[in-house]
């Protein structure tokens, strides 16, 4: 998808269809609009004056231009009121309007920018959520099917028209960037959506070494045999049951910056999670395919780190395997010593995202010396109880970095919510025949979770994000259909390009 940036003269930009943002019951018509209008003999304004167009959010109007002036079509879209507006309804609008253009013959789309200074609503950052919620809102994955019914958007290039000159290069870049965070996401949403015969861990250790390949990043993978001579215990207890090999897998990013900080993401890559022999219930049992959505966020994220070229050091590692019973598998009482040293009593295999988590925190603490860590997994249906399906939870031990997570989360509309690591939950860990046990003892589950990862971070700066309840089937947003989401990877570009 072609996306750029323009200004001029509006009556002479030629178009598929130009999009105006309107807000609601707003009465004054801003010049270019007024010059449409009045070429258009009214029919604008008649519209709003005679309320079949209000300027509600999601709300659209189509008017054919009849060759009157170079683009053939002219949509009023509405963002709902000044008061209420925000980056997540401009996403949400322009969602809305890319789904109603699916219908149509539209190939070449401009989108006229829109803010609002007294609402912190700037220029760069509109054009950035707007191109974001057109590209997201047109995901479609239909790779497995044969008979591809669904509708398949013609469009092929977004123009963002900023009427003032002086900011065309801010924008330019903004515009460029949702085009980045928006390809990341949806690249993320095709992981997630591959089955889980075709997404082993096997496919995504190929992947990352695609990835490397094209964007000049140092790739290691560790194999089953490597994983044992390098003590990493708890990860391959949850490998145990599967057929499958596990892959500890290491993408890295290296700065031209000089003296740069370093991060390391981590993402839960399990493949498909029955449960091991704790294992779940049938019913929504294929949704665990999307197990290894935190390890496909991290994917997406050096996928693109090369468009956005932050000024620090970036590891991404994802764990990757299957979590099945079978005669081989752990059992719940089992103790196994982690790659820290410490030993843990797995008292329920169902909680096994944590073990493959635990013991690459602790590889990459010690072989790399970040200065920062952030994981990101689907670990706790704890967290959706708490905080269903409108945040992700996180929880740390370090306050600038839930700091810059946290604002991360609000400009990209992923948002996320912190929840406490008291002592307490600590406390819950306690095991009668091992160093800890991997579940905590009733209660706050999303939250011992965490107290568990926190346990083989030593002293980095450490944030870790539950995205159990934001990975897939979210409450439904016209730029996230139903189906897996992309969550995690905009977040994350986002504190990357921002790092300071």
């Amino acid at each position: 998808m072609k996306v750029s940036v323009k200004s001029g003269n509006i009556l002479k930009e030629r178009s598929d269809i130009l999009i105006f943002p309107i807000f609601e019951n707003e009465r004054k018509l801003n010049e270019d609009i007024k010059k449409i209008d009045t070429i258009l003999q009214g029919e604008i304004s008649y519209a709003i004056k005679s309320k079949d167009f209000t300027g509600e959010l999601n709300k659209t109007l189509m008017l054919y231009t009849k060759g009157k002036i170079p683009s053939k079509k002219v949509m009023l879209l509405g963002i709902g009121k000044k008061k209420d507006i925000k980056l997540e309804r401009l996403r949400e609008a322009f969602g809305t309007a890319a789904i109603k253009l699916k219908d149509l013959n539209v190939k070449k789309v401009t989108i006229y920018n829109i803010y609002e200074k007294s609402k912190q609503l700037f220029p760069d950052d509109s054009s950035k959520a707007m191109v974001e919620g057109i590209l997201l809102a047109l995901f479609n994955f239909d790779r497995l099917k044969t008979d591809k019914k669904d509708k398949k958007t013609k469009i092929k290039e977004i123009k963002v028209f900023e009427k003032k000159r002086r900011n065309l290069f801010s924008v330019r870049k903004a515009a460029d960037s949702g085009k980045i965070f928006a390809e990341a996401a949806n690249y993320v949403r095709c992981l997630q959506a591959e089955p889980s015969n075709i997404a082993t861990p096997e496919f995504l250790e190929k992947e990352a070494k695609n990835i490397a390949d094209e964007n000049g990043l140092k790739f290691t993978s560790f194999n089953e045999s490597d994983l044992k001579n390098l003590n990493m215990n708890l990860f391959l207890s949850v490998a145990k049951g599967s057929k499958e090999p596990p892959r500890l897998i290491i993408l890295e990013y290296h700065t031209e910056s000089k003296n740069p900080d370093s991060i390391a993401l981590v993402g839960k890559g399990i493949t498909f999670d029955s449960g091991g022999i704790s294992i779940k219930p049938s019913k929504d049992m294929d949704k665990m395919k999307y197990d290894m959505s935190g390890g496909a966020a991290v994917l997406g994220v050096m996928k693109f780190i090369r468009e956005i070229n932050p000024g620090l050091n970036v590891i991404g590692a994802v764990p990757a395997t299957e979590n099945l019973p079978g005669g081989s598998a752990t059992k719940p009482g089992d103790i196994v010593k982690s790659y820290s040293g410490k030993t843990v009593e797995i008292v329920n295999t169902d909680a096994e995202g944590r073990l493959i988590l635990a013991d690459t925190l602790s590889y990459i603490v010690r072989n790399y010396e970040p200065g920062a860590i952030v994981d990101l997994a689907t670990l706790t249906g704890a967290c959706v109880v708490a905080l269903g399906h409108c945040a992700s939870g996180i929880m740390g031990n370090n306050r600038k970095l839930i700091e810059k997570i946290k604002r991360a989360g609000e400009i990209t509309g992923e948002r996320v919510w912190e929840l406490p690591l008291w002592e307490e939950y600590s406390k819950q860990l306690e095991s009668e025949f091992a160093d800890l046990k991997n579940i905590g003892s009733s209660g706050g589950g999303a939250i011992t979770a965490g107290a568990f990862l926190k346990e083989f971070v030593e002293k980095t700066p450490w944030v870790h994000i539950d995205i159990a309840g934001t990975a897939y089937d979210v409450e439904k947003k016209s730029y996230l259909q139903k189906g897996p989401t992309g969550v995690g990877a905009r977040l994350i570009l986002e504190l990357l390009m921002n790092w300071e």
